[in-house]
């Protein structure tokens, strides 16, 4: 049985209005609950969301969590502002991008699609270990692990609000907080320290658990109790 389910994707932005005003355009949402703090970009199902979370330091490392999205083409990512930081090469078929604040991610282009709205297509996250965090990540949310020579991955048809949860190896250590991270509902937080995740702050003036996973990518955990 898993530990936890899904319940939302979340980046932290300097620059709120412009930042959400950019993946709203990317992936065709329209932005809501705009409170100053945060802007909200629902889609179809009641786990596809994401939220845009201001925060006031800029950006300072390469994200350690990034989002992979299908578009037609390039033009409509450069119109928005975005650029082009590695263009595809060897054993890679995607590119490279950058957002309006730096925030890395990539653009795997596909026939047949418009150039906008693009479609979340996979969320990767760098690890150490990449297969100890998708067995751990596996367990937790109940999704079946495939795994490369390299990486591995979650398959989350059916389950996620997009294709796959990647996990793949990276030299450096995480640096620092991640601006990209996701939310889960748990019945239970203590399950979740069993497997190995720390809590790194209770609810107090917020009503869910900032945790950890066991190479100490944040996540938010929300129960029916907070």
């Amino acid at each position: 049985m898993p530990f936890a389910t899904w319940k939302a994707l979340c980046i932290d932005a300097t620059d709120l209005i412009r930042l959400a005003g950019f993946w709203a355009a990317v992936l065709g949402r329209s932005p809501a609950d705009g409170d100053g703090e945060s802007i909200q970009l629902a889609g179809e199902r009641d786990d596809d969301v994401i939220w845009l979370n201001a925060v006031p330091e800029p950006k300072s490392v390469k994200h350690r969590v990034h989002l992979d999205v299908q578009v037609g083409d390039l033009d409509g990512l450069r119109d928005l502002g975005a650029a082009v930081v590695r263009p595809p090469g060897d054993d890679r078929s995607w590119w490279v991008m950058a957002d309006v604040e730096g925030g890395e991610f990539c653009a795997f282009v596909r026939d047949g699609r418009p150039s906008l709205p693009g479609r979340l297509y996979e969320v990767v996250v760098d690890c150490a270990d990449p297969f100890q965090q998708a067995e751990w990540w596996g367990r937790v949310l109940g999704l079946d692990v495939e795994k490369g020579p390299r990486s591995a991955s979650l398959d989350g048809r059916g389950t996620l609000p997009f294709d796959y949860l990647c996990l793949v190896p990276v030299p450096e250590p995480k640096a620092a907080k991640n601006r990209v991270h996701w939310d889960v509902d748990t019945a239970d937080v203590a399950s979740l320290v069993a497997a190995g995740a720390r809590i790194l702050r209770t609810p107090d003036d917020i009503f869910w658990h900032i945790m950890a996973d066991p190479e100490g990518n944040e996540f938010c955990a929300f129960t029916a109790t907070t």
